[in-house]
């Protein structure tokens, strides 16, 4: 991490306000910390475009922390958002806003210490090359595809086919275990154990009697639904929020 992330923490509680500033404060990875009590307040805030991490309550009268959320997608450069809530009925919408966690109160401090390590994770991520090449062969010719446009990649005996947003699919040499490694800083996750996605590829996650599965992006505007392994199912849906039995 190259410097402590600036902070805003926005919640129209002033107790659980105090409480996260106060934990935060702990965390040397954290830098500045400003507040907000109101969704007004932290766009007003935001618009300055020196945060880098939003703590957001998702329940405040008005604009709610969705609401906010939305809007940054408007912003060249949002920051990461963490969302704080009392309920877990938003969870699979938060992922869809590319939240990088969902927190529950009462905030737990290893719990949010674990956010917070998710947010650096995620900035040197976008920080770092997010469009590595990988030298594939087409027809005896040897081209490059960006990892960025990588939608999923599945295990096929001794290679993995790579997925892309062309909808091309290229061989590349190499397991996918080793792959799935490399890549989880760039986003990329284990749903199975013959298959890694690209997150920032991902448009739904939907949940059934406890089984999941990920929508991702394919050609023309279309969607490809792939499934998740019940081993897998567990840590999707911690990345998300959502509480396991």
């Amino acid at each position: 991490m190259a410097r402590p992330l600036r902070t805003l923490v926005v919640d129209d509680e002033q107790p659980v306000l105090d409480e996260l500033v106060w934990l935060l404060g702990r965390d040397d990875r954290i830098g500045t910390i400003a507040t907000a009590r109101s969704g007004t307040e932290a766009l007003r805030r935001l618009d300055s475009g020196d945060i880098d991490l939003l703590f957001l309550d998702i329940a405040m009268p008005g604009l709610t922390g969705i609401d906010i959320a939305r809007l940054l997608g408007r912003f060249s450069s949002p920051p990461k958002i963490i969302f704080v809530t009392a309920h877990d009925a938003h969870a699979v919408e938060a992922f869809d806003l590319n939240a990088v966690d969902y927190l529950l109160k009462p905030i737990r401090e290893e719990r949010l210490r674990e956010s917070v390590r998710r947010a650096v994770a995620d900035t040197d991520a976008g920080a770092a090359d997010s469009d590595d090449t990988i030298a594939v062969e087409l027809a005896g010719v040897t081209r490059f595809v960006s990892r960025s446009k990588v939608t999923h990649a599945e295990a096929q005996g001794d290679y993995v086919r790579l997925h892309t947003l062309d909808g091309s699919s290229h061989l590349i040499r190499t397991p996918l275990g080793s792959l799935a490694e490399d890549w989880s800083e760039a986003g990329f996750l284990r749903i199975h154990r013959s298959m890694v996605v690209n997150r920032a590829h991902i448009v739904a996650v939907r949940m059934s009697s406890g089984r999941a599965s990920v929508v991702v992006s394919a050609p023309g505007g279309t969607t490809t639904e792939l499934q998740v392994a019940r081993r897998h199912t567990r840590a999707l849906r911690e990345l998300i929020g959502e509480h396991t039995p």
